[in-house]
This record gives structure tokens, C-alpha cells and sequence, in this order.
């Protein structure tokens, strides 16, 4: 899923599916303090992404996508209560651009993650983020981080993309620039709705969306009570946790280290797929993830420079 980030992050591409540019009406300070509120966002993301997948047997990864999605909204329209009266027709044309990248980045991560490794699918995932920073510094040194990061995917799919499952990066693919969508409709969002109220209205749309997708797909299964109660867990480690800790965490650190710090999210995946679902790369995978990491990285400081 996964799991966004405000106009700046066109330039510091991270994990978590998240938050409008808040970030310019607050301090900056604890930057320690706040380079752990990052971490602890990529790990509750990641994490919830593994606990999701471990939830797929129950109702599918399109029903699971529907379950964390709709709970999402309804938590973040309860928690941020987004005003809807006096917008304007672009305005909405906005949010709807916003819920649907949204909505397509989610279903296609989890259909990436339901057929390979997370941490090879969030690997593939960044490279969305990693382009569109690359195109918009419009320096030539940032063409070398790209080349770098393609060096990674090389290595990661070695042998032919059958190894992994061509369907899985096709889809993994696809979330990558449905993520760049989303951090282009992001920014628009944020300039036109004040706080947090374009990311929970473009939820409540996303959710709305899959919905006849997943009823479809999982019928009966997402009215489970434990699929219910789980999903909510799913909800809160992969939504409402990480949004949380980005949020305090970019009132002390400055949208480059946070951008830096949240390329992190390949190797934070590795690891929950290990622990959680058992799931083992070699290490020729881990240099290939470690490369991409190496490129995102240097993409985002480059980018700010």
C-alpha cells in the first residue's frame, strides 16, 4: 500500500501516502526527536502493509484495500472534520483527481504485495517519487541517481522478471506513478483546502470508490468481525498511526531530512516482511534494495540543493 507527501516532497520522495503541506506553518526543532517520529511512521506504515498481507486469505487484497481505505476516511472525517461548503467546481475537480490517484496507488500496491515480496514491491513503489524528483530538479547530476536506481531494479530482477512474478512489479509499476500522481494532486490539493481537509475528503472519495470493488470482490468476508477488527488495526498502523507522526515529525525537521530519512521505507519493508511474513531476499536482493535507497536518497538532496 502502499501508504504521500506535500508540494516539496515532488523533490524528497518517502513512504506513507500522507499528509498536504502543513509543514510551512510550523517550528522547526528536535530534529532528533523528529528523525524518530520519521522512522517510527515508516515502521507503523510498513508493518501495517504486512499485517494486511497476512490478512489477504480473509477477504482478498481488494477487499483488504476497501476495509483500510473506508476506515481511513471515516477516522480522519471524525478526527479532521474537513469543511465542505464554499468550494469551487476546480476545487472538487481537484479532490476527486486526489481520491482516485489515491485509491488506484493503494489497490495496485496491494495487488503488487499480494504476489511478491514487500520489500521488493516498495522497492519498485519508489521509483514513481524518484523520477518525478529527478524530472522536476532539472539538474543533470540527478539523471545519475536515476541510472543508479535502475541499476538496483537490474539487479533486483537478475534471471528475468519471472523470478518475481511479472504481474506483481506491472503492478508494483503502476503504484509508482500513481504515486507521483498523488504527490502532483497532493500539492494542490494543500494549496487549495486549508489543513488536513483536501487529504480526508480525497480519502472519503478513494473510499467511495473502491468500495463496489471490494464488496464485489471479498462480498460477505469484509462484514467478518475479526476481518473488521483487524482491518481497523491495518487502518491505524498503515493510516492514521503514520500521518500522526509525520505531522509532529515535520514540525522539527525540514522537508529535506524528512524527504532523506523516509527513503528508508525499502529496508523498513524488508525487514516486516521478514518478521512478520516470513519472507527471505537474498543478498544480492538487499544490495539491489540498498542501491535504490543509495539513489532516492541522493535524488532528494541534489533536488534541494
Amino acid at each position: 500500500m502502499s501508504t504521500v507527501r506535500p508540494s516539496t516532497t515532488a523533490a524528497s520522495p518517502s513512504t506513507a501516502r500522507a499528509w498536504p503541506p502543513v509543514w510551512r506553518a510550523l517550528p522547526v526543532g528536535g530534529q532528533g526527536a523528529g528523525i524518530g517520529l520519521v522512522l517510527g511512521g515508516l515502521l507503523s506504515q510498513e508493518f501495517g502493509a504486512a499485517v494486511a498481507t497476512s490478512l489477504f486469505p480473509r477477504a482478498g487484497a481488494a477487499g483488504i484495500v476497501t476495509l483500510r481505505l473506508v476506515l481511513s476516511a471515516v477516522l480522519l472525517l471524525a478526527v479532521c472534520r474537513p469543511r465542505v461548503r464554499g468550494h469551487q467546481r476546480v476545487d472538487w475537480a481537484v479532490i476527486v483527481g486526489f481520491g482516485a490517484a489515491l485509491a488506484g496507488m493503494n489497490f495496485l500496491f496491494y495487488q503488487s504485495i499480494a504476489r511478491i515480496p514487500l520489500g521488493a514491491a516498495v522497492t519498485f513503489e519508489v521509483l514513481g517519487p524518484l523520477v518525478l524528483s529527478v524530472v522536476l530538479a532539472r539538474r543533470a547530476a540527478s539523471w545519475l541517481w536515476a541510472g543508479l536506481a535502475l541499476a538496483g531494479v537490474a539487479l533486483l530482477s537478475r534471471g528475468g522478471l519471472d523470478r518475481l512474478d511479472p504481474a506483481g512489479v506491472a503492478f508494483a509499476l503502476g503504484a509508482a506513478a500513481l504515486w507521483a500522481a498523488y504527490i502532483l494532486m497532493s500539492a494542490r490539493a494543500g494549496a487549495r483546502f486549508p489543513r488536513t481537509d483536501g487529504l480526508a475528503l480525497a480519502m472519503a472519495v478513494a473510499a467511495a470508490m473502491s468500495l463496489p470493488v471490494g464488496v464485489v470482490d471479498a462480498g460477505g468476508a469484509l462484514l467478518n468481525p475479526v476481518t473488521l477488527g483487524l482491518g481497523a488495526v491495518v487502518a491505524i498502523l498503515s493510516s492514521a498511526l503514520p500521518y500522526t507522526l509525520e505531522l509532529f515529525s515535520l514540525r522539527r525537521v525540514t522537508p529535506s531530512v524528512f524527504g532523506v530519512v523516509s527513503t528508508l521505507a525499502p529496508v523498513v519493508a524488508v525487514a516486516a516482511g521478514y518478521l512478520v511474513l516470513g519472507q527471505v531476499l537474498t543478498l544480492v536482493d538487499i544490495g539491489a534494495i540498498t542501491l535504490v535507497v543509495a539513489a532516492t536518497a541522493g535524488a532528494v538532496l541534489t533536488a534541494r540543493r
